[in-house]
């Protein structure tokens, strides 16, 4: 049987077909057939924990499935027809359609199978539906197009600060908070304070597609700021932007961004705000009021419908909160270092001169080379110039000082010559710190070896002054 779940697994390693074929001892062709149906059926790893190898084998190739008699495919106009009467779900027809499939002695598709058939349908046509959201399965997050202001104590200057919405669809209950900039670090924080307002996760979230946190937007394949991303893995969740000029792909944070802007904005429009905790303490009192406010035609309010509708379907949260990191690029410097906010990391010595990715956070700094982690450090805090060394990263040459001190530098100074010992006295007393010194003496020291003046056991061959 052909290996399909390790082709897509490979393949999201960025293994080569040639690669993959080899593994998975499957001819070239196989793998670069099932990648194609793969991409056609919207099929990518990580697949859902859940799946089988026949589901996913029926995925990438339904046509055989209908043509065998095996399985009954789902009439999609049926389903897209039924679900724009009242009361009728997606989980309601599947159990229909179950029904009849074994009435006739056939197999039905299973329920997430069907769903996908019917939303392929329903894409391609471009039909639309009445859209009857399920308990935590969607978040819609915006920011408000209104801005509110802190005065300035100083100058009294109008500072902007943004308002991030975020909504849960089915009940309606919302999260509403100030920032002073719309960058990718308040963006995240935004979310991660939203998950914990919660209590919980929902399996989708959907923001628009703003520049924060979608880097290119795209009717197929958006692609998703990276440390946009990362968060959504560590909360097990998964981001779909909505569709450029398609407000109805997020219904819900729109009204809301609505309700917001006169419930909240317009409702604090006359009060004057000094600091962003005051701005923000202003903001949940009214957010309160706005998901206590009576419903105008059901029983209840926002709060009542999230606490009774929707938060038992909350995915948990985990144990420890995301971090937020920032993604940089650096070269590997001849010294098998790369420089980062004026501080120095080893990598392997072998990536030196290649470019690499650097993630940072408040504790850690990671150095990845297409994808694959290299290196990792505690984060260096306090005076710049400060140097973390890795000895697995050194060449052997150079194993030998990593133990070296001043001491040890003049002492081999002092036999190499008067010269060279007023030389390393001098550098040692041009820098500030003692590590940047020794690090210029190493140089040396290394142009010496390249030289042949032997400093291992402190003696030398030639250069002696």
């Amino acid at each position: 049987m052909i290996k399909y779940r390790e082709i897509l697994r490979l393949h999201a390693q960025e293994v080569s077909q040639r690669g993959i074929a080899s593994s998975c001892a499957h001819s070239r062709n196989t793998i670069s057939e099932v990648l194609k149906r793969a991409k056609k059926h919207g099929i990518s790893w990580p697949l859902e924990q859940d799946m089988s190898d026949q589901e996913l084998q029926e995925l990438l190739y339904p046509e055989k499935s209908a043509e065998s008699g095996f399985r009954r495919m789902p009439d999609v106009e049926h389903v897209h027809k039924e679900l724009a009467k009242s009361g009728v779900t997606l989980s309601l027809l599947w159990d229909e359609y179950c029904i009849s499939c074994r009435s006739n002695k056939e197999i039905p598709y299973s329920y997430r199978q069907f769903c996908r058939f019917y939303h392929k349908y329903a894409t391609k046509t471009k039909a639309t539906m009445r859209i009857k959201r399920k308990p935590g399965e969607l978040l819609e997050v915006d920011w408000a197009g209104q801005k509110m202001y802190i005065k300035d104590n100083v100058t009294g200057e109008d500072i902007p600060a943004y308002i991030f919405v975020a909504t849960l669809p089915c009940s309606q209950y919302a999260y509403v908070e100030a920032f002073l900039s719309m960058g990718i670090e308040n963006w995240i924080k935004a979310h991660i304070h939203a998950f914990q307002f919660y209590g919980g996760v929902t399996r989708i979230v959907v923001p628009d597609n703003l520049k924060t946190g979608v880097v290119k937007a795209s009717r197929s394949e958006p692609i998703i700021n990276r440390v946009y991303q990362e968060m959504a893995e560590h909360y097990n969740t998964t981001i779909i932007p909505a569709r450029v000029r398609h407000p109805k792909d997020k219904p819900s944070a729109e009204g809301t961004v609505g309700n917001v802007s006169t419930w909240i904005i317009a409702s604090l429009r006359n009060q004057k705000f000094f600091s962003i905790t005051e701005l923000n303490q202003a903001i949940q009192e009214k957010l309160m009021e706005l998901n206590t406010k009576p419903f105008q035609k059901k029983k209840g309010n926002r709060q009542t419908a999230f606490l009774e509708e929707e938060k038992f379907a909350l995915m948990p949260l985990p144990v420890s909160q995301y971090e937020i990191a920032t993604w940089k690029k650096a070269t590997v410097q001849y010294d098998y270092h790369i420089h980062l906010d004026q501080m120095y990391y080893s990598v392997p010595y072998d990536y030196i001169s290649h470019q690499v990715d650097v993630r940072q956070t408040g504790s850690i700094v990671e150095v990845f080379f297409k994808n694959f982690r290299i290196a990792s450090h505690k984060r260096l805090n306090g005076e710049a110039g400060q140097t973390s060394t890795n000895a697995d990263h050194m060449p052997d040459k150079h194993k030998q000082f990593i133990n070296y001190n001043q001491d040890y530098v003049l002492e081999w100074a002092g036999a190499s010559g008067s010269h060279i010992l007023t030389t390393v006295k001098s550098i040692l007393a041009s820098y500030k710190t003692e590590k940047q010194g020794l690090k210029s003496c190493l140089g040396l020291m290394k142009l010496a070896d390249k030289h042949s003046i032997v400093y291992g056991n402190l003696k030398v061959s030639h250069h002696r002054s």
